[in-house]
């Protein structure tokens, strides 16, 4: 528990050095009036426009006023669709994690038993598939793919839709998509760490015990090697939003990847902040459930902090 308590109050320190961070930095990148009205605006119409925003105020004073409406769970108007960013996020956040959800569930179900596999069966033609399927799904990057899978399977063979997300079927090829990179990792990590532990010594020991193959790894080696394992998925979960982006964009799939994107081109400071929120959130919660999980794993970790 002390273990626990002590990382969860580095993470709730971690999000406010985040929310501080980013609202210094979005208000410095400029003002959003001179993005909103291109064609300029009068000294009274532009008075009036920070006025209504809240621009018209010094950095600190709108800083305290926005941290105070955080508590009070009121996350900011948007400033290109005057409406509250909880509304508009909540309309694009299924999208993005019905596609990372998907894609990151299918890259575990296979590729951490690929992995395993082409580690213990290192010197099998089958291994040597496995790893070049893997290569190549590290090396190509993922809006490549998905507009090869757009000619093949859309306009080729008119098996798929091309864009949006209106059925379940629009997410196949993007979760595909996706999932291939992901994929490609968890193979090359997992196998990487397990051939690190089929060489030590307690897992010749456990085979000249005459124990199971199957019980070795699964049980003596599986378990030694999930630390460099859980921090790969741990580093997956964390860059997620790095992940859809491009996807979401290909596939023209509404998810608040491009919403981050658009709010940081347009100057929507409550989009942005509102995004980079959610994005800090995920990835602290991530690692706090890494050190956790670290701790289940190796009693160590809890004696060392």
């Amino acid at each position: 528990m002390h273990f626990i308590l002590i990382r969860t109050a580095r993470a709730i320190l971690t999000m406010v050095f985040v929310v501080t961070a980013v609202f210094f930095a979005s208000r410095y990148s400029g003002n959003p009036i001179d993005i909103m009205f291109p064609e300029g605006l009068s000294p009274e119409e532009y008075a009036f426009w920070e006025r209504y925003f809240g621009l018209d105020k010094g950095f600190f004073a709108q800083y305290v006023a926005y941290f105070r409406g955080l508590l009070e769970g009121n996350f900011g108007l948007s400033l290109t669709e005057f409406r509250p960013v909880t509304e508009i996020y909540a309309e694009r956040l299924p999208n993005t994690i019905i596609l990372f959800g998907g894609a990151f569930l299918l890259a575990i179900t296979v590729g951490l038993p690929l992995g395993i596999y082409a580690a213990v069966k290192r010197d099998k033609p089958v291994s040597t598939a496995i790893m070049a399927v893997a290569f190549f799904g590290y090396a190509i990057p993922n809006y490549i793919l998905a507009i090869f899978m757009i000619l093949i399977f859309s306009f080729t063979l008119h098996l798929m839709p091309s864009s949006g997300n209106m059925t379940w079927v629009h997410f196949i090829m993007p979760i595909i998509t996706l999932a291939l990179a992901m994929m490609a990792w968890n193979i090359r990590f997992t196998r990487s760490a397990m051939l690190e532990v089929l060489n030590e010594d307690f897992v010749r020991t456990a085979r000249a015990k005459g124990l199971r193959e199957a019980l070795v790894v699964n049980k003596h080696a599986l378990r030694n090697a999930m630390i460099p394992i859980v921090s790969n998925l741990g580093l997956q979960v964390a860059g997620f939003v790095g992940w859809v982006v491009l996807v979401e964009a290909v596939f023209a799939l509404e998810g608040i990847g491009s919403l981050i994107v658009r709010g940081a081109l347009l100057r929507d400071f409550a989009v942005l902040q509102f995004g980079v929120i959610v994005w800090a959130a995920v990835v602290i919660v991530a690692n706090l459930l890494v050190d956790i999980i670290y701790a289940i794993l190796d009693p160590r970790v809890r004696i060392a902090n």
